[in-house]
């Protein structure tokens, strides 16, 4: 088994507890908030001068632990304060060391942008657990489903008004772009492997539906490369571990952004 066949293994054996905890959690929510709009990934990054996710990640299954002691109520705020287009949050506990309340006290300490839930989605329970928490959009990963299993994912989320970035890695995987997510994102990493070429984006960036809003993941730690993704046709650009690796990741995004103009 590769790295995601063992990280949707796990995801599997999750789902009783998510959907126990989403259940409970339902009960005590008016219904009606489950379905209303949420801030827009997708507008954010159309109307962004950088596109940039900046992406609340504590470890990695390659890198081990980046910051254990990264803090939720803390670092998104300073993304946001320091001039994030919108921001992912890792909410996978076992390999990336999130967990969905992360999102809440983001939410909780003054967020507003658009917030990306990044977890491996393979069952509608993790939609509403999405919602609950207080995210905007939810990435799909085509490595991790059907096209079927995709699309019939993508219409619950769209239900509970959260957009979608449909990840794909390969060529093979583009097929899922007619399924027309709200954006496209090319992952530069081998979720099988974790190698990254960030040379994924610019070759298969053609491919893609023009009209489609592109998001380029990760790999990304430097602005020239930012600049030439644009160049390439891309909106969005998901980095995390580029900033989190440092003693402040909020300053080290502002000075990335310095770098862009």
């Amino acid at each position: 088994m590769d790295i995601l066949e063992h990280i949707i293994a796990t995801k599997r054996e999750e789902l009783p507890a998510i959907r126990s905890a989403v259940n409970a959690a339902i009960a005590n929510y008016p219904s009606e908030l489950l379905h209303t709009s949420k801030p827009s990934l997708g507008e954010a990054l159309l109307k962004s001068n950088t596109g940039i996710i900046a992406e609340f990640k504590r470890r990695s299954p390659s890198k081990g632990w980046i910051k254990e002691d990264g803090r939720a109520d803390i670092i998104p705020l300073s993304y946001q304060e320091n001039g994030a287009s919108a921001l992912s949050i890792l909410t996978d506990v076992q390999y990336f060391g999130g967990q969905d309340g992360f999102i809440r006290q983001a939410r909780n300490a003054g967020v507003t942008l658009p917030i990306l839930y990044k977890n491996f989605v393979i069952d509608e329970v993790q939609l509403y657990a999405a919602t609950l928490c207080g995210a905007s959009a939810v990435l799909l990963i085509a490595a991790c489903l059907t096209k079927a299993q995709c699309k019939s994912l993508m219409r619950k989320a769209h239900e509970l008004g959260l957009e979608v970035l449909l990840e794909m890695h390969s060529e093979q995987e583009l097929e899922y772009a007619e399924l027309e997510p709200d954006m496209c994102g090319i992952n530069n990493r081998n979720l099988g492997s974790f190698v990254t070429d960030v040379e994924n984006s610019f070759r298969l960036t053609e491919l893609l539906p023009k009209e489609a809003i592109k998001v380029s993941e990760s790999g990304i730690s430097n602005p020239d490369t930012v600049k030439a993704l644009r160049q390439a046709g891309f909106q969005g650009f998901l980095i995390g571990e580029n900033f989190m690796k440092t003693p402040n990741p909020g300053l080290a995004l502002k000075q990335f952004i310095s770098k862009l103009c």
